[in-house]
């Protein structure tokens, strides 16, 4: 299997790599994961993960119109995704974050401030481990976790007026958090996985054996 990060000059690209190959180890997969922004790479590749930190605006421009041609010929010709924090905000419409910028258009919504939570008096950015509220059974990427679980978030914006069945998983924080969500072969998470320990190598094992 050939798992191509996306280098966009964007964060946590070797440690989002590291985790996909112990992931591929726990379940037996034979996974060649490699980081890389060429196109020979991204459009033959079994699998796409984008991690993302930072500001939305930003990644949105670290990706540029060529490697966001790429990702949309490579998805649409059935290619699994998987966006990480920032890179599952920029599935959405459009971004807030230092202006309007334009997203991925992949799911509904948009990702704006979490004033819902600074209203509450909780402390933004969202920082730390937090339960995730699915489903059992509804979606492959859970499968092997259980209500309850934790993941581990570091964000001040979030998807808002999402589509219901995009979502997969939800958290709390001054309000429902989109947690996972997926549409098709694109699915993303708002918490890293690269950092929630097992749980996020469960999902990122689930995601390497997905199909949709």
């Amino acid at each position: 299997m050939r798992v191509v990060v996306i280098d966009y000059n964007g964060g946590n690209l070797a440690s989002a790599a590291q985790a996909a190959r112990k992931a591929a180890t726990r379940k037996g997969i034979e996974a060649d994961v490699v980081i890389s922004r060429d196109a020979t790479d991204i459009l033959n590749a079994d699998r796409l993960i984008l991690p993302g930190q930072g500001a939305f605006a930003d990644c949105a421009q670290g990706l540029g119109p060529e490697l966001r041609n790429m990702l949309e010929t490579a998805t649409a010709n059935g290619t699994p995704f998987l966006g990480i924090c920032v890179g599952m905000q920029l599935m959405c419409e459009y971004g807030l974050e230092h202006g309007r910028t334009e997203g991925l258009g992949w799911i509904s919504g948009n990702i704006r401030r979490m004033d819902e939570a600074a209203s509450a008096g909780l402390r933004l950015p969202h920082m730390g481990w937090n339960t995730l509220d699915f489903t059992p059974g509804a979606h492959l990427l859970t499968d092997g976790l259980t209500p309850g679980n934790h993941g581990y978030f570091v964000h001040s914006y979030a998807l808002h007026d999402g589509a219901d069945s995009d979502l997969v998983a939800t958290a709390q924080y001054g309000t429902q958090v989109p947690a996972i969500v997926a549409r098709g072969n694109r699915c993303g998470t708002q918490f890293h996985v690269e950092k929630s320990q097992d749980v996020g190598l469960t999902i990122l094992g689930n995601f390497l054996r997905w199909t949709s």
